[in-house]
């Protein structure tokens, strides 16, 4: 958060995160300037995982055919009314994709699913995306690439476009994949990635940077009060 005259806030417990990833050496360990987080795209052999300077768009709501809340009763009379409910069902998603792709993101990440016939639609127009990602990581995107998290496909703008970020890439450490979004222009979220040996090695070491980052804005904070002490001490003089 921007408070003027170049101060900025940082909500360290919301927007930076630490992420553990045993292997490696400890030397290994960098903060990103974006965030990271273990996801794959939904389809590997058609969705790009390298992507330079994307436009990223966020959603939390699912990007396939809306389910009934309860249980949902449906009569077919004759066979043409399967046909009917599955074309139903394929301009529902089709209508929700092209709201979607008039953007021309490069990148679509829900929070919800997104169904194999919305993959195939994106996937077609060369756009990668990401499904089922927690709230809090969708919050940290936002963030770092300047995109806003939407709740339906036909309240997208043009401004809801996260533009910021310089590099989406998916990496696999060990056995497990993670996706980058980082090189971001101003981000307000980042991440700490901790490598090492083992995941008590790692544990340990997020403990002490959990204590530094307490005693480092303590010690700012008595700064901040000393100095306009001092101030005030100037004008009670003059």
């Amino acid at each position: 958060m921007d408070l003027g005259q170049g101060l900025r806030e940082v909500d360290i417990k919301k927007y930076i995160k630490v992420e553990k990833v045993p292997g490696g050496q400890l030397e290994d360990s960098k903060v990103l300037k974006g965030v990271m987080f273990n996801k794959d795209v939904v389809a590997p052999g058609k969705m790009k995982r390298k992507i330079v300077n994307p436009r990223v768009i966020l959603l939390d709501c699912p990007v396939e055919y809306k389910k009934g809340e309860n249980q949902t009763n449906a009569e077919l009379v004759r066979e043409e009314d399967w046909e009917v409910l599955l074309k139903m069902e394929e301009e529902y998603i089709e209508n929700m994709c092209a709201q979607i792709l008039k953007l021309k993101p490069d990148l679509v990440i829900t929070e919800k699913g997104l169904s194999d016939l919305a993959c195939h639609y994106l996937s077609k127009a060369g756009v990668s995306a990401i499904r089922r990602l927690r709230k809090t990581d969708n919050n940290r995107i936002a963030k770092a690439c300047g995109a806003t998290v939407v709740n339906r496909p036909d309240e997208l703008q043009e401004s809801d476009v996260g533009t910021g970020a310089g590099l989406f890439e998916v990496k696999k450490i060990g056995d497990e994949f993670f996706a980058f979004i980082v090189d971001c222009k101003d981000p307000k979220a980042c991440t700490v990635l901790l490598r090492g040996a083992s995941k008590d090695l790692l544990n340990e070491v997020e403990r002490n940077l959990q204590v530094f980052n307490g005693l480092t804005f303590k010690f700012l904070f008595l700064c901040t009060c000393v100095f306009f002490f001092l101030i005030y001490l100037s004008h009670l003089m003059f």
